[in-house]
């Protein structure tokens, strides 16, 4: 047998504090409702679209050489300076 609580003439319902806990819901947390025929399942909103791997293969397509350790690292300098220099 479940907790049972009631709705209001708003439509607001009251998740009881036992089960916002167990979930770490907080005042303010995105719910997403899910219709399962017989009832309803509210689940965390994610921060992310959930995506395929289709989706974001395109960044994998890269064909040249790899690059070096060394390599990176002096392109990360190379922004940073520039970063620098555009706030300048």
């Amino acid at each position: 047998m479940g907790i049972t609580t009631r709705l209001s003439s708003k439509g607001q319902v009251i998740i009881p504090r036992q089960v916002r806990a167990a979930h770490n819901w907080k005042s303010g947390q995105e719910l997403e409702v899910v219709d399962v025929g017989d009832g309803v399942l509210l689940k965390p909103k994610k921060p992310f679209p959930e995506t395929t791997l289709a989706e974001v293969a395109g960044s994998l397509g890269y064909q040249g050489k790899a690059r070096t350790i060394e390599e990176m690292e002096e392109a990360i300098r190379r922004g940073a300076r520039e970063s620098e220099s555009d706030r300048r």
